[in-house]
């Protein structure tokens, strides 16, 4: 056979089978086009100098992980796609093609799909790549221009590692074809499980125990926060994992056999459509489905916790930051800084709101032992401060009742929240000691960092009860006398930052200020969201996609019975009644499966955030599931185009 007429074969087996690999050739485009950006980013000079660097390690990691879900989605979608070739190869050895020809002529194929693919992905990536550019400057809050180059380092890259690909699925291929005999070729598309009859005592037990593993890992989620957090977290791994598997596995088949015993064997119309197939395919299909669920929930889970990051940036950073700067703590030096700051700011114009804040320093330690004391230790150190002074500095703060205070620690809340209240503070000097009940622990911080230690809010005559209490001669360095700003204008806070940043890096010093602080976590929240949200989207693609060709496959070999029922006489509607249940299942079950782990992980993770995340967490999870139900009306869609062809 000449290279031409073998060429001749790969583009009519292309234009064949062009309607199985849509799906498939979009996924792989859309892959290499989201790698190329990431490359570019990565590689852009003006990208790295406006952010320090740190975008271009991100993307970097990014892109490695892109190439992960890509890697597994092409070896799996290709895995498939020879299994539902299997006739066809087998054809081509009773023709005469020896199998090393064959072999070429799948790998011909393969490349020249690959290759356009590469192809097409990096010229809409070229095209596209200002979009993500200003999409990300948008979320990092850039202002300004950044002119992106063209980058051959990025499409090099690009080149070399998607054919790393291609070579991998290559020799994919080349083994498949070596080792299958051509009766098995033949037979591949009607190989299926014969369930048999369930072991009562030991499914009922294994499909119990995949629920209370389940359940198990559910109830733990909610209980990490302790001295045995890593260990918490790999056990609410394993048990959900564990759990979902033997759901898939064991569970769902048990019940499937109880609801056939129940009627006898009879399912009628739709339950031959629905779950006989999946009742056949279960065993083979637990693993996938399994791997699908628990990464959903990952990738849910990592959806929802970088949009919760981003939607929260301004409160979580005014919770650390509740002044826009605070001046203290560094004597005559800080006094100068001061100085030389509100100078400026009054020549420049910019109005601001000025309060003195003093705070009493002592030492103490928690009476009770609790599950926060067990991590933090039963010593602190606490600024006492009157709530009156922080209401004058324009703070919204409770007023705790007489001889009582409030909690206020940004840097422990996460752990401290979950605190039973009231609890007892023991403040103590060398001569003098206090037990004060705390009954209520308050979200973020009263002072900035870096003064804020624990903060106790008291109403002013309990303030100076205790001032009069501890302060003597001897306890004078007890006191701290802070200096609150406030920017009465916020258009003018970035202004006002970048005078503090002057001054106080001609100081050698460290900074603190609220809009410096803001600023950076909103780059490092808007990255993550940016890069979350698009690995994501290609993890989704891929396994609707993988979820589509095993749909695909099943409808194809499927296709005898559909003819033989519509030769009885049952319509298209009739047939597709019961096929609407099956993609039901096989869509839904590790959809919902798949956001009830998430609602559980991000509740775990709930400790990161100070601020409720529910709306942000909601968001990310139903843009989720309406892309994954996309492809569900997808496989539909493929299923009755099947059903109306075979009569």
């Amino acid at each position: 056979m000449t290279a031409l007429t073998l060429f001749d074969l790969v583009i009519r087996s292309m234009r064949k089978n062009i309607k199985h690999y849509y799906l498939y050739f979009f996924a792989l485009i859309f892959s290499v086009v989201l790698y190329f950006v990431f490359a570019t980013l990565q590689h852009d000079p003006a990208v790295v100098a406006r952010s320090g660097g740190s975008m271009g390690s991100a993307f970097k990691v990014a892109g490695i992980l892109l190439l992960f879900i890509a890697g597994i989605f092409v070896v799996y979608a290709n895995s498939i796609f020879l299994k539902r070739r299997s006739r066809e190869i087998g054809l081509y050895q009773l023709i005469g093609l020896t199998k090393g020809a064959v072999a070429r002529l799948l790998i011909l194929e393969n490349t020249l799909l690959s290759a356009g693919a590469l192809a097409i992905g990096i010229g809409a990536g070229i095209l596209v790549s200002r979009v993500f550019l200003l999409l990300l400057m948008k979320l990092v809050g850039f202002d300004g221009f950044i002119e992106l180059t063209f980058s051959n380092t990025a499409v090099l890259q690009t080149v070399i590692v998607f054919i790393a690909i291609i070579i991998l699925t290559s020799i994919q291929m080349l083994i498949a074809v070596r080792r299958t005999t051509l009766l098995g070729l033949f037979n591949a598309e009607k190989q299926g499980e014969h369930p048999k009859k369930p072991k009562a005592f030991r499914s009922a037990f294994l499909a119990l125990l995949g629920m209370v593993l389940i359940g198990f890992g559910y109830w733990l989620s909610g209980r990490m926060i302790n001295a045995f957090l890593l260990i918490n977290m790999l056990v609410v791994l394993a048990t959900t994992i564990s759990g979902t598997y033997l759901l898939f596995r064991v569970t769902i088949s048990w019940l499937f056999y109880q609801v056939r015993r129940r009627k006898q064997g009879h399912l009628g119309l739709k339950g031959s459509l629905s779950i006989a197939p999946l009742m056949h395919r279960m065993k083979g299909n637990a693993n996938s489905l399994t791997i699908i669920t628990v990464l959903s929930a990952m990738t849910l889970a990592m959806l929802a916790g970088a949009y919760s990051l981003y939607y929260s940036t301004e409160k979580e950073t005014r919770s650390v930051y509740p002044h826009d700067f605070m001046f203290g703590g560094y004597g005559e030096q800080d006094e100068a800084v001061e100085k030389q700051f509100t100078d400026e700011l009054d020549r420049q114009g910019i109005s601001y709101q000025y309060t003195p804040i003093e705070a009493l320093n002592l030492d103490g330690k928690f009476l009770e032992e609790t599950s926060s004391t067990k991590w933090l230790g039963e010593n602190l150190y606490a600024n006492i401060i009157s709530v009156k002074q922080l209401q004058q500095a324009g703070i919204d703060v409770d007023s705790p009742d007489a001889q009582t205070a409030y909690f206020y620690d940004a840097s422990v809340y996460w752990m401290m929240k979950t605190e039973d209240v009231p609890f007892t503070v023991q403040l103590r000097t060398e001569q003098n000691e206090l037990d004060v009940t705390v009954t209520k622990v308050r979200e973020g911080n009263v002072i900035n960092l870096p003064f804020a230690e624990t903060q106790l809010v008291v109403d002013d005559a309990f303030y100076h009860e205790m001032k009069d209490r501890f302060i003597n001669e001897e306890e004078e360095h007890r006191i701290s006398n802070f200096n609150a700003i406030t920017i009465l204008d916020s258009d003018e806070q970035a202004e006002a930052s970048a005078i503090y940043h002057d001054l106080m890096d001609a100081d050698d010093r460290i900074t603190f200020d609220y809009y410096s602080a803001y600023v950076l976590t909103m780059q490092t929240s808007g990255l993550l969201i940016f890069i979350a949200g698009f690995l994501g989207l290609v993890f989704l693609v891929s396994t609707g996609s993988i979820l589509y060709f095993k749909q695909m496959t099943e409808a194809d070999q499927e296709k005898r019975s559909y003819a033989t029922l519509r030769q009885l006489g049952f319509t298209v509607q009739d047939i597709m009644g019961g096929i609407i249940r099956k993609q039901l299942f096989v869509f839904g079950v590790p959809l919902l499966i798949g956001l009830l782990h998430s609602i559980f992980a991000i509740k775990a993770a709930s400790f990161m955030f100070m601020s409720d995340i529910t709306v942000p967490a909601s968001i990310a999870m139903s843009i989720y599931a309406l892309i994954y139900i996309t492809f569900c009306f997808l496989t539909v869609g493929y299923y009755r185009k099947t059903v109306k062809a075979v009569f």
